[in-house]
């Protein structure tokens, strides 16, 4: 299912389009990939000066206010890259807020001149990247604060400072993570459509867009998604260079982490604003704006009963793609745990490669395989003597379902993975002993154990496809919205503001599951 995509992309770039190539090579090609490599590296910079920086600085020191930065700082993951986009172009625009605010001390017109240009790829990389900094700050805390406080005691033996010790020792020892987090900054911020095609930025996915739908080409959409395919392995193979050789194991010798430092005064005042600031351009302006213009606009009290079928659809997609998850990562788990084989491993690895794969890529992918099912069934129907059903797929919204299920299988099955892995086989060997199935096996031990592994799984992939916008806006149905690709309309026709109140159900449905990310309790640090 998770190769089939890919698969049939290959299949469709086979196809000749040389119409298309000579434009694109021309006038599209050359732009596209420098704006989208200039994109990477700045969101990727970003997120890993905020994330790294802001993880160090939690995990080594105590200050007041240090404990509401735990649940604070993940919560910029509840603003979809796009809207961060429409807010931040709406408030910098002439005559936005920021401009009107200016313009208190300065003449008008010296005003405008002091207005940072958003719709340019600087503020597409500071936009997104204080939007996705949360994917490297978790990843970097995981690991800063369980590292042994061995080599942080003999480089201070040895004279080093505090911040030598950072350089030197903490940030190396970090590098695995690290490599991980910016590469899922980068899959991100290939996946983006909405952001980037708002801020003017023509990237590699805005013109597979654009060539597909406006050149009407989906042949040489698919061979724009080929060297996407081709970039995105580029990435996971950069990520994979990056832990090379890397180990983050305790020593046996000196088992305990290292003690977090107090601060107190000014330097705390400056951890705490250093920390908080984050959170405040990339979570609190953005949630602040969209409830000002929600009720300004009297969304609220003159509620557009459409709202409700945007809603219904979004929550049925995402529900039905999360439950088809469950399924199929619990069906390949317990295929895996049960008959370990090189065969099943391989299945696994591919059950969770879905992620890397964009989501235009994905629809791109999916439309030959849907048509195909679509069209069997009508012949089957036409064979029977029945009436023609359609495009059961496509009409019903299930292209949809399946693109989400495709795209965040990985978080089910590396979840449940993960669970199973601390399921000991002494378990399993031991109900087989009492005389116990296969199926009582799965009922009275592993589905107890798997609850929390399951229920994280659930929580996670839900709000992921609530936000998904490009798989959406190219499988729905016609005249079926959701609420991301209802924003997107609103934004189109440059009334972004009258879909505030689409955004917010987004992101207050997603603040619950992404504070959910900071359960992990403190681990305590270890004598200095």
């Amino acid at each position: 299912m998770v190769a089939a995509p890919v698969i049939s992309i290959v299949s469709l770039a086979l196809q000749p389009a040389p119409d298309v190539w000579h434009d694109l090579i021309s006038y599209v090609l050359p732009a596209a990939l420098l704006d989208t490599a200039l994109l990477l590296v700045g969101v990727g910079a970003v997120t890993l000066l905020i994330g790294a920086g802001t993880a160090w600085v939690i995990s080594r020191h105590d200050f007041a206010g240090r404990g509401m930065l735990l649940w604070l700082m993940p919560l910029p993951l509840a603003i979809p890259t796009y809207l961060a986009a429409y807010v931040y172009a709406d408030l910098f625009e002439p005559l936005g807020l920021v401009h009107r605010t200016l313009a208190i001390w300065l003449p008008l017109r010296d005003a405008l001149g002091h207005l940072p240009n958003l719709r340019s790829l600087p503020g597409a990389i500071f936009v997104i990247g204080l939007v996705l900094y949360p994917y490297v700050y978790l990843s970097a805390r995981a690991t800063f604060q369980v590292q042994s406080a061995e080599f942080a005691e003999a480089a201070k033996t040895l004279g080093a400072g505090r911040w030598t010790v950072f350089w030197r020792v903490s940030l190396p020892m970090a590098r695995p993570a690290l490599a991980v987090g910016v590469a899922l900054v980068a899959l991100e911020t290939l996946n983006d459509i909405g952001a980037s095609e708002y801020l003017g930025i023509r990237t590699l996915t805005v013109s597979i867009f654009t060539t597909w739908l406006n050149r009407g080409s989906l042949a040489g959409a698919a061979q724009l998604a080929c060297l996407m395919l081709a970039i995105v392995a580029g990435l996971i193979a950069m990520e994979r260079y990056g832990r090379r050789n890397a180990s983050t194991e305790f020593s046996a010798e000196s088992p305990h982490v290292r003690q977090r430092t107090p601060l107190s005064g000014a330097r705390a005042s400056i951890a705490f604003a250093v920390c908080a600031l984050p959170v405040l351009i990339g979570f609190v302006v953005p949630l602040l704006y969209l409830a000002h213009q929600a009720l300004g606009r009297g969304l609220l009290a003159n509620f557009d009963p459409l709202l409700w079928r945007h809603t219904f659809h979004s929550f049925a997609f995402a529900g039905l793609a999360t439950l088809m998850a469950l399924m199929l990562a619990l069906a390949t788990t317990i295929a895996h745990r049960l008959r370990p084989d090189p065969l099943r491993y391989v299945a696994l690895s591919i059950a969770q490669a879905g992620y890397a794969l964009p989501g235009l890529v994905i629809a791109l992918g999916l439309l030959t395989p849907v048509l195909a099912v679509d069209n069997a069934l009508s012949a089957v129907a036409t064979w029977t003597g029945r009436s023609l059903p359609g495009l059961v797929l496509v009409g019903s919204g299930m292209a949809v379902v399946i693109a989400y299920t495709i795209r965040f299988l990985a978080v089910p099955v590396g979840m449940i993975k993960a669970g199973f892995d601390s399921i000991p086989s002494d378990y399993d060997e031991s109900a087989r002993a009492a005389g116990a199935g296969q199926a009582v096996i799965l009922r009275q031990i592993y589905l107890p154990l798997l609850r929390p592994a399951m229920l994280g799984a659930v929580i996670i992939m839900f709000v992921d496809c609530l936000k998904e916008l490009p798989a959406t806006l190219l499988l729905r149905p016609l005249n079926v919205e959701t609420l991301s690709t209802s924003i997107y309309q609103y934004a189109s026709r440059g009334n972004f503001e009258d879909g505030a109140l689409a955004a917010l159900l987004i992101i207050v449905a997603s603040i619950g599951p992404v504070a959910w990310l900071t359960r992990f309790s403190e681990v305590p640090s270890g004598p200095a």
